[in-house]
């Protein structure tokens, strides 16, 4: 009887691990080669896992809910259907009396409760540990756990930044120990935000043999004052996001229903606050008259129906965004410290409403695309999304983003800025209202016009209302005057 055991895989190169959402399958269930099997959700992506081999589902080692390391065997399937009935028997203590041999289960249950138990200790055995290795072991390399350690995305290493901590004093929950988002946030809230500074740690470490002296002198320094009120600042910035990423309990009435974030619903949460912690908020409005695009619409929507295309009013904007990007560059940028980055690509993100949350693929060299292009691509984009079809490439790299929050009637919206970029660009419903308008003999009157609002918002550290505005002005010509030729 041969067993083909089904593992966890790497959904893009800075992946580490990732979290069963769902098991399409059930223990018993038989399986067809590339068929969906479950469900996992990572960092980057959503995506449905299909079964490497065709059989029967024999063994569940890894359950909903669970996040383990990439690689990790997450189940088996029996690729005799005749051994189906023996394997769910067996999968009921195969966890508990494998859990030791298999290095993922023990990293999860043991490690999570553990460090997060004791947090004291163990930031004063880390520091102790990584200082004597570095100038012990010069020779030594890292081990890979020792690098998976270290190694964290770059939300994680932008909090420890911003919030002055020693990655190595906070407590790790995930792969090997390495330091997750509610890693870092529940060391804050715990209070750990003042005793991991990073100028501190490598002084107070390195001469630890000669300190001993060294706490006389630090008494005698009073003019530390001078330079704690510029560290109070930085202090007393965390608890306001922290309350929004983690509420404080609120009691359930009866008739309620609680129902816990899944990993979709914690990371947008904690982006959104971290963005508007970030970024210096300011929203433009313009209105735009849609009449022109109206029409052309309703025009060649046949023939792009033809070819299998949706053409929608959000093509027309992609399209209009795209070549304004090029033309207004502060727009389709990014911060860096205190530098900005002026992006060569034009990428544009176009958020899609899921049922389980909100995901933002990105159209790839917008600026190069024809309008049957981007209609194509941003309809595919949208399926791939619902289907849970996308590939980490999908969301990447993006450089401005559009939400159409006016799809559901919204008047217009006031979103946030999808970091790291600058600037992201709200449509609101595009439909039929009175409007004046004047006649060629000059004379004013009340017609009907399709009309729609947008509303940009943008990060005022470098972009100015003056360059925002300028760019809804020419965004506004370019929608009002689109070139027949281009649809």
């Amino acid at each position: 009887m041969a067993r083909v055991d089904v593992i966890m895989p790497q959904m893009g190169e800075s992946i580490a691990e990732g979290t069963m959402s769902k098991w399409l399958k059930q223990v018993g269930d038989s399986v067809k080669r590339d068929e969906p099997m479950f469900e996992i959700s990572t960092d980057k992506v959503d995506a449905e896992i299909p079964a490497p081999s065709a059989g029967v589902l024999a063994e569940v080692l890894v359950g909903e809910g669970q996040t383990v390391a990439v690689g990790t065997v997450v189940g088996r399937i029996e690729t005799e259907a005749g051994a189906a009935i023996a394997p769910p028997a067996e999968a009921q203590p195969a966890p508990a009396a494998e859990a030791p041999a298999t290095p993922p289960a023990p990293v999860e249950p043991a490690p999570v409760a553990e460090p997060v138990v004791t947090p004291a200790p163990a930031a004063p055995l880390e520091r102790v540990t990584i200082a004597g290795g570095a100038g012990a072991g010069g020779g030594a390399e890292e081990t890979v756990e020792e690098r998976l350690r270290r190694r964290s995305t770059p939300l994680v290493r932008k909090m420890v930044a911003e919030h002055h901590l020693d990655l190595g004093a906070i407590p790790g929950t995930g792969n090997a120990g390495r330091v997750t988002r509610q890693d870092v946030l529940s060391y804050l809230e715990s209070g750990g935000k003042t005793a991991a500074m990073v100028a501190p740690p490598p002084e107070v470490i390195a001469p630890a043999p000669a300190p001993a002296p060294a706490p006389t002198p630090a008494p005698a320094r009073p003019a530390a004052p001078v330079a704690a009120p510029s560290s109070p600042a930085p202090v007393a910035a965390p608890p306001a996001p922290i309350r929004a990423v983690v509420p404080p309990t609120v009691e359930a009435w009866e008739g309620d229903r609680v129902e816990p974030w899944n990993r979709v619903r914690k990371i947008t949460a904690e982006h959104m606050v971290m963005s508007r912690r970030v970024s210096a908020h300011v929203n433009s409005l313009i209105e735009i008259d849609f009449t022109h695009v109206a029409n052309l619409r309703r025009r060649h929507r046949d023939a792009f129906a033809e070819r299998g295309v949706n053409l929608t009013y959000l093509a027309y904007i992609v399209k209009a965004v795209a070549e304004n990007l090029r033309r207004h560059p502060v727009i389709n940028a990014a911060v860096s410290g205190e530098n900005t980055v002026y992006r060569r690509d034009i990428n544009i993100g176009i958020a899609v409403a899921l049922d389980w949350g909100l995901i933002v693929p990105v159209i790839h060299h917008a600026d190069e695309l024809s309008l049957l292009g981007i209609a194509r691509t941003v309809q595919d984009l949208a399926e791939r999304a619902r289907g849970k079809r996308l590939v980490p490439e999908d969301i990447q790299r993006g450089t401005f983003s559009i939400t159409n929050p006016g799809g559901f009637g919204t008047f217009v919206g006031t979103p946030v800025i999808n970091q790291p970029q600058v600037a992201i660009l709200a449509i609101g419903a595009i439909e039929k209202r009175p409007a004046v308008v004047t006649l060629p003999d000059g004379n004013d009157t009340i017609g009907v016009r399709t009309k729609g609002m947008l509303c940009l918002a943008y990060d005022h550290r470098i972009v100015d209302g003056a360059d925002a505005d300028r760019f809804l002005a020419d965004l506004r010509k370019t929608l009002q005057t689109f070139p027949e030729h281009q649809t």
